[in-house]
């Protein structure tokens, strides 16, 4: 059992639903002192704005998460996933979600599992512990990932390599947050990796970056 320490956090709560942002917020406000939650909307909403990142993002994928919509919320921070079943598991995981919990998940559990993945922990609800990330339907095989990728995920690659994140390459080639974190995930298909520091490490081996 996780023991949430008493130190405050800054959350970031994400949904698409905004009874379910209330919900959660008096929930976290019922369970724990010391939280401030410093910004909660839409995946849109709070991608396009501007400011520090916080500690952890609590991530609610609502009801019906599906291959076209699973795009994690790029705050910054770790992402703690509320998934509806293990299905939409494998698909938050493989964007990259530190942790996942149910949505019908015992508040105490929630708080616990908040600091624990703001600590830089994995965490599982124990039904969701055998979950694999699902794999990328886009990643293209047998082809080399030089002849697939397009010139604008070249560059998206290059930005990969400095280690910009995904608002900083918006900036850098004049392109919204959304458009950037497409191209990002589209380099990682091509590349067939989870991750960005994979991608970049894969870029290099294959000779496409220089590290």
């Amino acid at each position: 059992m996780l023991d949430a320490p008493p130190s405050s956090l800054r959350l970031a709560l994400v949904s698409e639903d905004p009874l379910a942002r209330g919900a959660l917020a008096r929930t976290l406000s019922d369970q724990a002192e010391g939280w401030t939650v410093v910004a909660a909307g839409t995946q849109v909403e709070l991608e396009s704005a501007r400011g520090a990142p916080p500690d952890v993002v609590l991530w609610d994928t609502g009801l019906r998460l599906t291959e076209g919509t699973a795009l994690a919320p790029d705050l910054g921070a770790p992402v703690l996933a509320l998934v509806a079943d293990e299905a939409a598991g494998e698909l938050a995981l493989g964007e990259g979600a530190r942790g996942l919990l149910f949505r019908d998940v015992a508040p105490g559990m929630l708080v616990a599992a908040l600091h624990a993945v703001a600590r830089g922990l994995t965490v599982f609800e124990p039904g969701l512990s055998h979950v694999r990330a699902a794999p990328r339907s886009t990643a293209l095989t047998g082809a080399p990932a030089q002849d697939t990728l397009t010139p604008r995920e070249r560059e998206v690659l290059g930005l990969l390599a400095e280690g910009l994140s995904n608002k900083a390459i918006a900036d850098r080639l004049a392109i919204s947050d959304h458009t950037a974190k497409f191209h990002v995930n589209a380099v990682l298909a091509k590349l067939g990796v989870q991750r960005r520091t994979e991608a970049v490490v894969r870029a290099a081996r294959l000779g496409l970056v220089t590290l």
